[in-house]
Protein backbone atom coordinates (compact mmCIF):
# COMPACT_ATOMS: atom_id res chain seq x y z
CA UNK A 1 0.00 0.00 0.00
CA UNK A 2 1.11 3.97 -1.10
CA UNK A 3 0.99 5.88 2.25
CA UNK A 4 2.24 8.90 0.86
CA UNK A 5 0.35 11.85 -0.16
CA UNK A 6 -0.57 12.39 -3.45
CA UNK A 7 1.43 14.75 -6.15
CA UNK A 8 -1.77 17.27 -5.76
CA UNK A 9 -1.58 17.43 -1.53
CA UNK A 10 2.09 18.06 -2.21
CA UNK A 11 1.81 20.75 -4.14
CA UNK A 12 -0.74 22.20 -2.01
CA UNK A 13 1.44 21.84 1.28
CA UNK A 14 4.36 23.10 -0.94
CA UNK A 15 3.02 26.51 -1.70
CA UNK A 16 1.89 26.98 1.56
CA UNK A 17 5.13 26.26 2.89
CA UNK A 18 6.79 28.78 0.38
CA UNK A 19 4.27 31.75 1.17
CA UNK A 20 4.84 31.36 5.10
CA UNK A 21 8.38 31.04 5.03
CA UNK A 22 9.07 33.72 2.91
CA UNK A 23 7.01 36.04 4.80
CA UNK A 24 7.05 34.81 8.11
CA UNK A 25 10.33 34.95 9.15
CA UNK A 26 12.28 35.85 12.91
CA UNK A 27 12.44 39.66 12.21
CA UNK A 28 8.95 39.46 11.01
CA UNK A 29 7.78 38.26 14.08
CA UNK A 30 10.10 40.33 16.17
CA UNK A 31 8.31 43.99 13.70
CA UNK A 32 4.87 42.58 14.88
CA UNK A 33 5.51 42.08 18.52
CA UNK A 34 6.90 45.36 18.34
CA UNK A 35 3.89 47.23 17.01
CA UNK A 36 1.39 45.58 19.63
CA UNK A 37 3.25 46.83 22.20
CA UNK A 38 2.79 50.18 21.21
CA UNK A 39 -0.68 49.65 21.09
CA UNK A 40 -0.78 48.18 24.17
CA UNK A 41 -1.82 44.61 23.25
CA UNK A 42 -0.26 41.44 23.60
CA UNK A 43 -1.69 39.22 20.73
CA UNK A 44 -0.42 39.13 17.32
CA UNK A 45 -2.58 38.74 14.30
CA UNK A 46 -0.67 39.05 10.69
CA UNK A 47 -3.79 40.35 8.24
CA UNK A 48 -1.58 41.22 5.62
CA UNK A 49 -0.36 37.29 5.48
CA UNK A 50 -3.93 35.99 6.13
CA UNK A 51 -4.87 38.67 3.28
CA UNK A 52 -1.81 36.96 1.04
CA UNK A 53 -2.72 33.11 2.13
CA UNK A 54 -6.94 34.01 0.50
CA UNK A 55 -5.42 35.09 -2.76
CA UNK A 56 -3.59 32.04 -2.89
CA UNK A 57 -6.63 30.17 -2.33
CA UNK A 58 -5.27 28.64 0.81
CA UNK A 59 -8.15 29.87 3.21
CA UNK A 60 -11.06 28.24 0.84
CA UNK A 61 -9.28 24.82 0.38
CA UNK A 62 -11.40 23.04 2.34
CA UNK A 63 -14.79 25.48 1.57
CA UNK A 64 -16.87 23.63 -0.95
CA UNK A 65 -16.66 24.62 -4.93
CA UNK A 66 -20.26 26.30 -4.98
CA UNK A 67 -19.24 28.63 -2.15
CA UNK A 68 -16.14 29.82 -3.76
CA UNK A 69 -14.09 27.12 -2.50
CA UNK A 70 -11.52 24.54 -3.87
CA UNK A 71 -13.64 21.84 -1.97
CA UNK A 72 -10.55 19.90 -0.72
CA UNK A 73 -10.90 17.65 2.55
CA UNK A 74 -9.36 17.96 5.73
CA UNK A 75 -6.70 15.88 4.70
CA UNK A 76 -5.19 18.64 3.01
CA UNK A 77 -6.56 20.95 5.17
CA UNK A 78 -4.32 19.15 7.71
CA UNK A 79 -1.42 19.39 5.97
CA UNK A 80 -1.58 23.45 5.36
CA UNK A 81 -2.04 23.37 9.42
CA UNK A 82 1.61 21.28 9.76
CA UNK A 83 2.98 23.86 7.85
CA UNK A 84 1.93 26.77 10.14
CA UNK A 85 2.80 25.01 13.09
CA UNK A 86 6.43 24.84 11.52
CA UNK A 87 5.97 28.90 11.04
CA UNK A 88 4.23 29.62 14.15
CA UNK A 89 2.58 32.05 12.25
CA UNK A 90 0.55 33.90 13.34
CA UNK A 91 -3.17 33.80 11.88
CA UNK A 92 -6.41 32.25 12.67
CA UNK A 93 -6.45 28.96 10.70
CA UNK A 94 -7.65 26.33 13.12
CA UNK A 95 -10.32 28.91 14.00
CA UNK A 96 -11.82 30.02 10.82
CA UNK A 97 -10.68 27.14 8.49
CA UNK A 98 -11.58 23.98 10.51
CA UNK A 99 -14.62 25.75 11.68
CA UNK A 100 -15.94 26.72 8.08
CA UNK A 101 -14.85 22.62 7.27
CA UNK A 102 -17.02 21.56 9.83
CA UNK A 103 -19.94 23.51 8.77
CA UNK A 104 -19.64 23.65 5.38
CA UNK A 105 -19.97 19.79 5.44
CA UNK A 106 -22.69 19.74 7.42
CA UNK A 107 -24.35 22.30 5.62
CA UNK A 108 -25.05 24.54 8.59
CA UNK A 109 -23.73 27.74 7.46
CA UNK A 110 -24.64 30.53 5.31
CA UNK A 111 -23.64 30.51 1.96
CA UNK A 112 -22.48 34.41 2.53
CA UNK A 113 -20.45 32.97 5.37
CA UNK A 114 -18.43 30.18 3.72
CA UNK A 115 -17.77 32.48 0.79
CA UNK A 116 -16.54 34.86 3.15
CA UNK A 117 -14.09 32.39 4.60
CA UNK A 118 -13.18 31.58 0.80
CA UNK A 119 -12.13 35.38 -0.58
CA UNK A 120 -10.33 35.81 3.24
CA UNK A 121 -13.05 38.29 4.60
CA UNK A 122 -14.69 36.55 6.95
CA UNK A 123 -13.14 35.12 9.87
CA UNK A 124 -14.84 32.26 12.50
CA UNK A 125 -13.69 30.71 15.48
CA UNK A 126 -15.75 28.26 18.23
CA UNK A 127 -16.38 28.81 21.84
CA UNK A 128 -15.88 25.48 22.92
CA UNK A 129 -15.37 26.73 26.91
CA UNK A 130 -17.74 27.64 29.30
CA UNK A 131 -21.42 27.02 30.18
CA UNK A 132 -23.95 28.98 27.75
CA UNK A 133 -28.03 28.34 27.75
CA UNK A 134 -30.04 28.92 25.04
CA UNK A 135 -33.93 29.50 25.13
CA UNK A 136 -36.22 29.95 22.54
CA UNK A 137 -37.63 33.44 22.41
CA UNK A 138 -39.57 35.78 19.56
CA UNK A 139 -39.85 33.37 17.07
CA UNK A 140 -35.67 32.79 17.71
CA UNK A 141 -33.61 32.09 20.44
CA UNK A 142 -31.89 34.00 23.61
CA UNK A 143 -28.06 32.93 24.86
CA UNK A 144 -27.02 33.47 28.31
CA UNK A 145 -23.75 32.78 30.23
CA UNK A 146 -19.99 33.35 29.12
CA UNK A 147 -17.52 31.11 27.23
CA UNK A 148 -13.49 31.94 28.17
CA UNK A 149 -10.47 31.03 25.93
CA UNK A 150 -12.32 31.80 22.58
CA UNK A 151 -9.61 31.74 19.78
CA UNK A 152 -9.69 34.94 17.60
CA UNK A 153 -13.28 36.23 19.99
CA UNK A 154 -12.52 39.57 19.41
CA UNK A 155 -11.57 39.37 15.68
CA UNK A 156 -13.75 36.99 14.37
CA UNK A 157 -16.78 37.92 12.40
CA UNK A 158 -18.97 35.35 13.18
CA UNK A 159 -18.91 32.82 16.65
CA UNK A 160 -20.27 29.71 16.58
CA UNK A 161 -21.65 29.22 20.14
CA UNK A 162 -22.58 25.21 21.71
CA UNK A 163 -25.14 26.07 24.10
CA UNK A 164 -27.63 24.06 26.08
CA UNK A 165 -31.86 24.32 25.31
CA UNK A 166 -34.67 22.50 27.02
CA UNK A 167 -34.09 20.18 24.98
CA UNK A 168 -31.00 18.95 24.40
CA UNK A 169 -27.50 21.12 22.68
CA UNK A 170 -28.15 23.56 19.90
CA UNK A 171 -25.17 25.61 17.76
CA UNK A 172 -25.74 29.00 17.67
CA UNK A 173 -24.16 31.55 14.78
CA UNK A 174 -23.88 35.22 16.94
CA UNK A 175 -22.49 37.50 14.39
CA UNK A 176 -20.27 40.33 15.74
CA UNK A 177 -21.63 43.54 17.40
CA UNK A 178 -24.89 41.52 18.43
CA UNK A 179 -26.85 43.44 21.08
CA UNK A 180 -25.69 41.82 24.55
CA UNK A 181 -22.30 40.76 23.56
CA UNK A 182 -19.91 41.78 25.65
CA UNK A 183 -16.24 40.82 24.67
CA UNK A 184 -13.03 40.98 26.74
CA UNK A 185 -9.48 40.12 25.37
CA UNK A 186 -7.23 37.68 27.18
CA UNK A 187 -3.77 37.23 27.51
CA UNK A 188 -2.12 33.52 26.32
CA UNK A 189 1.18 32.30 26.09
CA UNK A 190 2.22 32.39 22.92
CA UNK A 191 0.49 35.97 21.61
CA UNK A 192 -2.82 34.22 20.10
CA UNK A 193 -5.64 36.20 20.56
CA UNK A 194 -8.12 35.13 22.60
CA UNK A 195 -11.27 36.51 24.05
CA UNK A 196 -13.72 35.93 27.05
CA UNK A 197 -17.52 35.99 25.34
CA UNK A 198 -20.51 36.99 27.97
CA UNK A 199 -23.69 36.73 26.39
CA UNK A 200 -26.32 38.61 28.28
CA UNK A 201 -29.95 37.55 26.33
CA UNK A 202 -28.30 37.97 22.97
CA UNK A 203 -30.60 37.47 20.37
CA UNK A 204 -30.07 34.74 17.68
CA UNK A 205 -32.44 34.62 14.41
CA UNK A 206 -34.32 30.96 14.32
CA UNK A 207 -32.17 30.97 10.81
CA UNK A 208 -28.61 30.76 12.57
CA UNK A 209 -29.12 28.34 14.78
CA UNK A 210 -28.71 24.68 14.70
CA UNK A 211 -31.08 22.55 16.58
CA UNK A 212 -30.37 19.22 17.94
CA UNK A 213 -26.52 20.13 17.42
CA UNK A 214 -24.82 17.52 19.46
CA UNK A 215 -23.20 15.09 16.53
CA UNK A 216 -22.17 18.38 15.14
CA UNK A 217 -20.74 19.49 18.42
CA UNK A 218 -18.80 16.91 18.93
CA UNK A 219 -17.48 16.85 15.23
CA UNK A 220 -16.48 20.72 15.62
CA UNK A 221 -14.57 19.16 18.75
CA UNK A 222 -12.89 16.39 17.08
CA UNK A 223 -12.05 18.28 14.34
CA UNK A 224 -10.34 20.93 16.26
CA UNK A 225 -8.52 18.56 18.61
CA UNK A 226 -6.83 16.84 15.04
CA UNK A 227 -6.19 20.40 13.68
CA UNK A 228 -4.32 21.46 16.70
CA UNK A 229 -2.02 18.20 16.92
CA UNK A 230 -1.19 18.68 13.09
CA UNK A 231 -0.20 22.05 14.06
CA UNK A 232 1.75 21.09 17.41
CA UNK A 233 3.48 18.56 14.74
CA UNK A 234 4.69 21.70 12.54
CA UNK A 235 6.09 23.34 16.05
CA UNK A 236 8.08 20.44 17.03
CA UNK A 237 9.48 19.34 13.25
CA UNK A 238 10.46 22.85 12.99
CA UNK A 239 12.01 23.37 16.57
CA UNK A 240 13.96 20.07 16.03
CA UNK A 241 15.44 21.28 12.64
CA UNK A 242 16.68 24.58 14.51
CA UNK A 243 18.37 21.93 17.07
CA UNK A 244 19.99 20.23 14.66
CA UNK A 245 21.80 22.80 13.02
CA UNK A 246 22.46 24.47 16.77
CA UNK A 247 24.51 21.30 17.50
CA UNK A 248 26.14 20.55 14.31
CA UNK A 249 27.26 24.45 14.46
CA UNK A 250 28.04 24.80 17.86
CA UNK A 251 31.38 23.78 19.07
CA UNK A 252 33.21 22.61 22.55
CA UNK A 253 36.29 21.31 23.26
CA UNK A 254 36.89 21.59 19.55
CA UNK A 255 34.27 19.51 17.59
CA UNK A 256 30.53 20.14 17.18
CA UNK A 257 28.52 19.55 20.16
CA UNK A 258 26.14 17.12 17.99
CA UNK A 259 28.83 14.27 18.21
CA UNK A 260 28.43 14.11 22.12
CA UNK A 261 26.63 11.13 23.03
CA UNK A 262 24.46 12.57 25.14
CA UNK A 263 23.58 15.16 22.70
CA UNK A 264 22.91 12.55 20.60
CA UNK A 265 20.97 10.70 22.97
CA UNK A 266 18.76 13.42 23.92
CA UNK A 267 18.09 14.85 20.51
CA UNK A 268 17.35 10.90 19.28
CA UNK A 269 14.62 10.85 21.64
CA UNK A 270 13.41 14.40 20.22
CA UNK A 271 13.19 12.88 17.29
CA UNK A 272 11.01 10.05 18.17
CA UNK A 273 8.64 12.01 20.33
CA UNK A 274 8.35 14.57 16.96
CA UNK A 275 7.39 11.64 14.66
CA UNK A 276 4.91 10.31 16.95
CA UNK A 277 3.13 13.89 17.32
CA UNK A 278 2.75 13.69 13.28
CA UNK A 279 2.26 9.89 12.79
CA UNK A 280 -0.75 10.14 15.26
CA UNK A 281 -2.04 13.59 14.22
CA UNK A 282 -1.73 12.28 10.40
CA UNK A 283 -3.37 9.61 11.39
CA UNK A 284 -6.55 11.13 13.09
CA UNK A 285 -6.65 13.49 10.41
CA UNK A 286 -7.31 10.85 7.73
CA UNK A 287 -9.61 9.22 9.67
CA UNK A 288 -11.84 12.43 9.98
CA UNK A 289 -11.38 13.05 6.62
CA UNK A 290 -12.41 9.80 5.28
CA UNK A 291 -15.38 9.65 7.44
CA UNK A 292 -14.62 7.12 9.45
CA UNK A 293 -14.64 6.50 12.97
CA UNK A 294 -11.55 8.06 14.69
CA UNK A 295 -12.45 8.48 18.80
CA UNK A 296 -9.35 6.38 20.09
CA UNK A 297 -7.15 8.28 16.78
CA UNK A 298 -7.78 11.75 17.60
CA UNK A 299 -7.34 10.50 21.87
CA UNK A 300 -3.76 9.25 20.82
CA UNK A 301 -3.27 12.51 18.80
CA UNK A 302 -4.50 14.95 21.24
CA UNK A 303 -2.15 12.55 24.31
CA UNK A 304 0.95 12.73 22.22
CA UNK A 305 0.73 16.57 21.24
CA UNK A 306 1.01 17.59 25.10
CA UNK A 307 3.22 14.82 25.95
CA UNK A 308 5.40 13.83 23.68
CA UNK A 309 5.46 17.29 21.95
CA UNK A 310 6.30 19.45 25.21
CA UNK A 311 9.03 16.91 26.03
CA UNK A 312 11.00 17.07 22.48
CA UNK A 313 10.13 21.29 22.67
CA UNK A 314 11.88 20.69 26.29
CA UNK A 315 14.60 18.87 25.01
CA UNK A 316 15.45 21.07 21.82
CA UNK A 317 15.49 23.71 24.45
CA UNK A 318 17.81 22.12 26.73
CA UNK A 319 20.40 21.41 23.81
CA UNK A 320 20.18 25.27 22.86
CA UNK A 321 21.18 26.33 26.28
CA UNK A 322 20.95 29.81 27.05
CA UNK A 323 20.28 30.83 23.54
CA UNK A 324 17.05 28.55 23.81
CA UNK A 325 15.45 31.09 26.23
CA UNK A 326 16.64 34.20 24.15
CA UNK A 327 13.78 36.33 22.92
CA UNK A 328 16.45 37.62 20.17
CA UNK A 329 16.46 34.06 18.79
CA UNK A 330 13.38 32.11 17.58
CA UNK A 331 13.29 28.88 19.30
CA UNK A 332 11.07 30.54 22.19
CA UNK A 333 8.23 30.51 19.91
CA UNK A 334 8.17 27.45 19.79
CA UNK A 335 7.90 26.62 22.70
CA UNK A 336 5.09 28.91 23.92
CA UNK A 337 3.06 27.32 20.97
CA UNK A 338 4.08 24.05 22.02
CA UNK A 339 2.87 24.74 26.02
CA UNK A 340 0.27 26.59 24.47
CA UNK A 341 -1.19 23.79 22.48
CA UNK A 342 -1.17 21.40 25.75
CA UNK A 343 -3.32 24.00 27.61
CA UNK A 344 -5.47 23.87 25.20
CA UNK A 345 -5.78 20.00 24.05
CA UNK A 346 -5.82 19.21 27.90
CA UNK A 347 -3.49 17.51 30.30
CA UNK A 348 -1.91 14.30 29.00
CA UNK A 349 -3.17 12.23 32.10
CA UNK A 350 -6.52 13.68 31.32
CA UNK A 351 -6.66 12.07 27.38
CA UNK A 352 -5.42 9.26 28.73
CA UNK A 353 -8.43 8.98 31.17
CA UNK A 354 -10.36 9.79 27.99
CA UNK A 355 -9.26 7.08 26.16
CA UNK A 356 -9.10 4.26 28.74
CA UNK A 357 -12.69 5.41 28.90
CA UNK A 358 -13.25 4.87 25.45
CA UNK A 359 -11.84 1.21 24.97
CA UNK A 360 -13.52 0.47 28.36
CA UNK A 361 -16.60 1.06 27.03
CA UNK A 362 -16.16 -0.34 23.40
CA UNK A 363 -17.01 -3.89 22.58
CA UNK A 364 -13.62 -6.08 21.25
Amino acid sequence: MDFSITDDQRSLRDLARQILAEQVTHDHLKSLEAAAHETGRWSVFDRDLWRRLADAGITGIAVPEEHGGAGLGFLELGLVLEQIGRTVAPVPAVATLVTAYVLGQAKAAPADVLSGVASGETLLTTAFEGEVTATSAGGGWQLTGETPFVPYGAEADLVVVPAQAPDGPVLALVRRGAAGLTVTELETTNREPQALLAFDNVQVDAADVVTDAADLVHALRQHTTAALAMVAAGVCAAALDMTAKHTISREQFGKPIATFQAVGQRAADAYIDTELVRLTAQQAVWRLSAGWPAEEEVAVAKFWAGDGGMRALHACQHLHGGLGVDLDYPLHRYFLWGKQLEHELGTPTRQLLTLGSHLAATPV
